[in-house]
């Protein structure tokens, strides 16, 4: 297989018994283990505070991939990486745990012949980040040794506002060097959100009509049907959904929707040119912030456990923007997401202009409906474009039709889940995939003017929307491009 990891690593999960390692990695590695990339040797070994033997762990490692299969799982990759999972029950706040950890690490190492190669994913609360790195450093295991490598793995949110992300930025590279450091959004594993570039930069048809002179809007849609599922109302409630979707999610898919193509397609050219559309989103003043935000909360939000019943956290926000480069320069970025929504939904819409002059008036209404390029990130992954055709028949009507492309349709297979990518990446030392600090800092300095913007604003008149609906009437308003005429 070309892809197949031939060193040997130990991957080191803290955070090995929680809702995210049981929901998300242990079935992606267990998929890679399946489809034959693991190599021959290699260690998994759970951290948590949750007392547990090996034998234990291993059980929940099986009840785990279950779960994900929805069966009762027995075939020759999962019994294989049984074998190969370990655990070490500690407190991350002690250093004495990190001592156990250095021990067992080091015998695996000596035992396997692992050549000294770790990832550590740290699938733990933000506030335990800091700790969780300097503890690793402080015992000397973030150093790589000659001939083997260190990776370390952060989930989002990576800070809360662009202060913090900045310190915690300085923090970790003062004993992690940036090819170490591996930012996560899960969005850039899937498969359809990877398809982006190929689609732009794979088709000479489409690329040269990416730019203001053939574009009206871009619409990215990010809409959950459901609320908090009892698991996430602590953590949501203090962030809201401009920090837990658009910071790092949208405005990963604008990135990759306006940049311009890079030198390579090397890790480090597709991110230079991502930053440059981050460098090119305009810095909201208050009164911007009001004209061109909408927030809102569906009714029924404050009675979800673990969510503040006086809560003026947002559950949807809705963002019209800009890109102010010369390619883009005046088309509308209109941005939404939300929760407890009329649908669960992720695509890019990207709405072409009307022709310049309409032949058919004596015919047909004029002009006709402008082309429209959809990207489907979920459900029923994607792509069509719509356009005009005459109906059939004597006389001239014409007709919206699609030409739909489905990747299940088309290539009748599984399509990996985006865990799986991502894990694989870190693994193999790709950072094409993860965001890079200036990438992170850029994102926050736009999030961080809306929410001072905010603070200046009354108080959110919330819940303002219905569970099922499209969000707050304002939101529609908003986000309709015939009202934003440009020049």
């Amino acid at each position: 297989m070309k892809d197949k990891l031939t060193q040997p690593f130990a991957f080191v999960i803290f955070g090995g018994s929680g809702d995210l390692s049981r929901r998300k990695l242990l079935p992606a590695l267990h998929h890679l283990a399946a489809l034959g990339y693991m190599p021959e040797k290699y260690a998994v070994v759970g951290a948590s505070r949750t007392p547990m033997s090996d034998e234990d762990y291993r059980e929940f490692v099986r009840t785990a991939i279950e779960e994900h299969e929805q069966a009762e799982h027995e075939s020759p990759a999962a019994d294989s990486l049984l074998k190969s999972v370990y655990y070490l029950a500690g407190d991350t706040a002690k250093p004495e745990t990190f001592i156990d950890l250095q021990r067992r690490l080091d015998a695996l190492d000596k035992d396997l012949g692992l050549g000294g190669n770790r990832a550590y994913y740290l699938a733990v609360a933000p506030d335990l980040t800091p700790m969780i790195v300097k503890n690793l450093a402080a015992r000397g295991m973030l150093t790589q040794r000659e001939g083997s490598w260190i990776r370390v793995v952060f989930e989002k949110p990576f800070g809360r506002d662009l202060e913090s992300a900045r310190k915690l930025n300085e923090e970790i590279r003062q004993v992690l060097t940036e090819e170490q450091i591996y930012r996560i959004d899960h969005y850039l594993g899937k498969e359809t959100v990877q398809n982006i570039l190929s689609f732009r930069f794979g088709n000479s048809i489409f690329e040269p009509l990416f730019n203001r002179t053939h574009v009206n809007s871009i619409r990215i849609t990010v809409a959950e049907s459901e609320g908090m599922g009892g698991r996430r109302g602590e953590y949501y409630d203090t962030a809201g959904a401009l920090r837990d979707i658009v910071q790092n999610h949208i405005l990963q898919l604008l990135c990759l929707i306006a940049m311009e193509p890079p030198a390579s397609f090397r890790a480090e050219s597709i991110r230079d040119e991502k930053v440059k559309v981050l460098h090119a989103l305009p810095a909201m003043s208050p009164k911007e912030v009001a004209e061109s935000t909408v927030r809102g909360q569906y009714h029924g939000y404050r009675n979800e456990k673990g969510v503040n019943p006086n809560s003026t956290t947002e559950t949807y926000v809705a963002i019209r923007t800009s890109i102010d480069n010369w390619r883009w320069s005046g088309v509308p970025v209109l941005i939404q997401t939300g929760k407890r929504l009329w649908t669960r939904l992720t695509d890019i819409e990207i709405d072409f202009n009307q022709v310049p002059l309409c032949l058919f008036h004596q015919f047909a209404d004029c002009p006709p409906n402008a082309n429209k390029l959809v990207m489907r990130i979920q459900p029923d992954e994607g792509i069509s474009l719509s356009f005009v055709a005459k109906q059939p028949g004597t006389s001239f009507v014409l007709q919206d039709v699609n030409m739909d492309f489905s990747y299940g349709k088309t290539f009748g297979q599984r399509l990996p889940e985006a865990y799986e990518r991502l894990l694989l990446d870190v693994l193999r030392g790709d950072p094409s995939l993860f965001t890079r600090s200036d990438e992170v800092e850029l994102a926050w300095q736009f999030i961080t003017r809306i929410l001072e913007g905010w603070s200046k604003l009354p108080p959110p008149e919330f819940p303002n929307y219905e569970p099922g609906s499209r969000g707050p009437a304002e939101a529609s308003r908003l986000l309709n491009p015939s009202q934003i005429r440009r020049q």
